[in-house]
């Protein structure tokens, strides 16, 4: 018996021993991505706005980083994709907006009660037109949901709150709430233009913050066939907090409205008792910017000609308006995180080298602040063989502030890279869970929804928590706190062991992804599975 326990014993010391082993050589401390996000968020990068010389200074450090790894460039020009835009600034003082009645006006205070959006058709013009209140503004096919049946929307303007019924799919409710799938609809059925009232059980800020960055320059992409809200003569985003004026003589509240919309039920539609007088004066002017683009080889002969895409977007506001004194929105969360871990993770593969059989493609976009246009671009015009990308994994504002023990994976019920996503955060002790807020649509909201509008399989992963915890509220806090914010820089509190947990499990859904013998592949139930199909949207 003794000598059977000293054999027991000898068993479990190896095992510890071995796990010790394991556990002290991981291939992240978080120290080193943080040196990147310390570079990249800097003051002397200005938040990076898109074409600014501070995100030009961000993606020549990034190129002498990529170089230094060893990484082979992938763009058009070495390591750079020029993109060229169109840059739309708000002239405020030469707009104005009125709700007409019986002839009489009643006049919006810009920035209180509304501010214009900046894709509209230009010049711009006045219009004075009637509103009719549409629901949530949408058509879904798939559904036969049609907010916009019997309504007579010709030269008129359609008033809408951001949601959608809880029937609805989430993935395909996102995408029908995108700026172009819903103005297809309302264009088609006569609409010249749009009123948004968000929608108070998800608004990601505050609407003084959404006000004070209003006057933030905003872009499209140049050329035709990236304008997606042609026939769009006005828009206005509207403050929950004053829509009842909309409301006012039509037999219905915003109250009643709101309600519906934080349950996610159907909504009524009618004709409200005003028409909008308004125009909206944009300076517009031509602007360059690029994308950054890098590959690492794979080994295998045949597979290597295919790509994993791990993509982050670099840009972020620039120089706004002051918060507690500061104008400089850094971006260190949003998003100099995810262009660090793209470069702490082409180190250490490059460093550490895997037995890689698809090539890998490290993209870092621009204008994602702008709309998501670097990827938009970069989607249509790559720098590879297109059909050669097998699965995007992008990174945006992941957020290591908190114990990374909930992994919130959005498109994880899309694709079978869902799925590896998952297996690879359960690999380390960490729960995987799909977006746990539907309301704000965030797989619609970064870069990857470009890659997915390609028919590639794609995800993108943040650090949770458990509702009702501490660290929930720690996340709600910085989203009401710091995002967009100048306080989003360096001096803010981050959890390092976190950010190494977070990108031991990107690494190893990379290496995974790039070494299994089958792509990705989207699920048969998934809405986004006809663009495969079709290679786009």
């Amino acid at each position: 018996m003794r000598r059977m326990l000293g054999i027991l014993s000898a068993i479990l010391f190896f095992a510890l021993s071995t796990q010790g082993q394991q556990a002290a050589t991981p291939h992240f401390d978080g120290a080193t991505w943080w040196s990147y996000v310390k570079v990249l968020a800097d003051d002397d990068m200005e938040g990076r706005d898109t074409g600014s010389e501070g995100l030009r200074r961000a993606e020549a450090y990034v190129v002498e980083q990529l170089t230094k790894a060893g990484l082979t460039p992938a763009g058009v020009d070495g390591f750079y994709q020029p993109v060229r835009f169109v840059k739309r600034q708000i002239d405020e003082k030469n707009s104005y907006a009125s709700l007409v009645s019986d002839g009489k006006e009643q006049p919006l205070q810009l920035g209180d009660d509304a501010f214009f959006g900046t894709l509209v058709d230009l010049p711009a013009q006045e219009v004075n037109a009637p509103l009719v209140f549409a629901g949530y503004g949408l058509q879904i096919p798939d559904k036969n949901y049609n907010d916009l049946a019997g309504l007579d929307l010709r030269g008129k303007i359609a008033v809408y709150i951001t949601g959608s019924p809880a029937d609805i799919p989430n993935g395909l409710s996102a995408h029908a709430q995108t700026n172009s799938e819903r103005w297809k609809a309302l264009t088609a059925a006569g609409a010249v233009g749009v009123i948004r009232i968000f929608n108070p059980a998800a608004m990601d800020l505050p609407w003084s913050r959404f006000s004070l960055n209003r006057m933030h320059p905003t872009m499209d992409l140049a050329g035709e066939e990236f304008h997606e809200t042609a026939g769009m003569k006005i828009s206005l985003a509207f403050n929950p907090a004053g829509a009842e004026k909309l409301f006012a003589g039509s037999g219905h509240t915003f109250a009643e409205i709101a309600a519906l919309a934080k349950d996610r039920k159907s909504m009524p539609h009618f004709p409200l008792s005003f028409s909008l007088k308004a125009k909206c004066a944009i300076d517009a002017t031509p602007i360059a910017s690029a994308n950054v683009v890098a590959t690492l080889p794979g080994s295998d002969p045949v597979l290597k000609k295919e790509y994993v895409v791990l993509s982050a977007h670099i840009d972020h506001v620039g120089i706004g308006e002051p918060i507690n004194g500061d104008r400089i929105y850094n971006g260190a969360m949003d998003n100099a995180s995810g262009s660090a871990l793209l470069l702490d993770v082409a180190a250490e593969l490059k460093a550490h080298p895997e037995k890689l059989r698809r090539s890998v493609l490290f993209v870092f976009v621009t204008a994602e602040e702008k709309g998501l246009l670097g990827s938009k671009y970069f989607a249509a015009h790559p720098t590879v063989d297109p059909h050669s990308m097998i699965a995007n994994i992008n990174t945006d504002m992941f957020l290591p502030i908190i114990p990374l023990k909930v992994l919130v994976i959005e498109g994880l019920a899309e694709s079978d890279l869902g799925d590896r996503a998952a297996a690879a955060a359960q690999s380390f002790g960490v729960k995987p869970i799909p977006d746990p807020m539907p309301l704000r649509n965030y797989f619609i909201r970064s870069d990857q929804y470009n890659f997915v509008r390609h028919g590639i399989p794609a995800i993108a992963m943040s650090v949770s928590a458990d509702p009702g915890t501490p660290q929930m509220q720690t996340l709600e806090t910085w989203l009401a706190n710091r995002y967009h914010a100048p306080s989003d820089d360096t001096q803010q509190p981050i959890d390092l062991g976190s950010a190494a947990l977070f990108e031991e499990i990107v690494r190893k859904l990379l290496i995974t992804t790039a070494n299994t013998d089958a792509k990705p592949q989207w699920k048969q139930d998934s809405f986004f599975r006809r663009f495969a199909a079709s290679g786009n949207d």
